[in-house]
């Protein structure tokens, strides 16, 4: 993915001598956050490719919005929530073929944080979609739950059920995941690989 690369849309209008363009403002927004969205992306599809694929349509969509949204400063958040539903739809359409798996592949000579992620994104491929967004918002990207049910436009308690049967499902199908049994416990070595991955993406 290229960093600095402008989705295709109707040129804007000359600016003013010496003031920034529109496009040149869009381009200073991509450098800025693609990484940070790549990372969401990534822990969302679990594939480099469709990571990729994801936040360039998601940066096509806030294109075509620029202008109204870089007046507002509103344009990461627009791009997230874009970015989330186009997951969404991606998913219901192409979940025949998405295999969840059931226990994590052993994987002989594999470094201990290698392992870890490679359970990390085995462990949120298994999730539905709405699931795997709900916990990757709160746990990745540590929004509130009134944040992270306003992306998704969902109600709070639609959010919170969606983390809490994710959660559920991932305590029973990865339970080497878990620190401690009680159904209370943060999953503290999915929050050490979230943290991994988000350094990576601010890098």
């Amino acid at each position: 993915m290229t960093g600095s690369s402008v989705p295709a849309g109707e040129p804007p209008g000359p600016p003013p001598p010496g003031a920034p363009t529109r496009q040149s403002e869009f381009e200073d927004f991509v450098r800025a956050r693609s990484g940070a969205l790549y990372a969401s992306a990534y822990l969302l599809t679990g594939d480099r490719g469709l990571a990729e694929d994801l936040v360039q349509d998601a940066l096509a969509r806030t294109w075509r919005s620029w202008k109204r949204l870089h007046r507002t400063a509103n344009a990461e958040a627009y791009t997230r929530r874009t970015m989330y539903h186009l997951h969404v739809s991606w998913w219901r359409r192409r979940k025949v073929a998405e295999v969840a798996t059931e226990t994590v592949p052993e994987r002989a000579g594999e470094e201990p944080d290698t392992a870890l992620r490679l359970a990390v994104h085995a462990a949120l491929l298994s999730l539905p979609a709405t699931q795997r967004a709900a916990i990757v918002l709160r746990y990745f990207e540590d929004q509130t739950e009134a944040s992270a049910a306003a992306i998704l436009d969902c109600p709070v308690t639609t959010l919170r059920a969606r983390v809490q049967r994710g959660l559920r499902r991932l305590r029973n199908g990865f339970p080497e995941l878990v620190i401690g049994g009680d159904p209370g416990t943060r999953l503290a070595r999915w929050e050490s690989e979230f943290a991994n991955v988000k350094g990576e993406a601010n890098a």
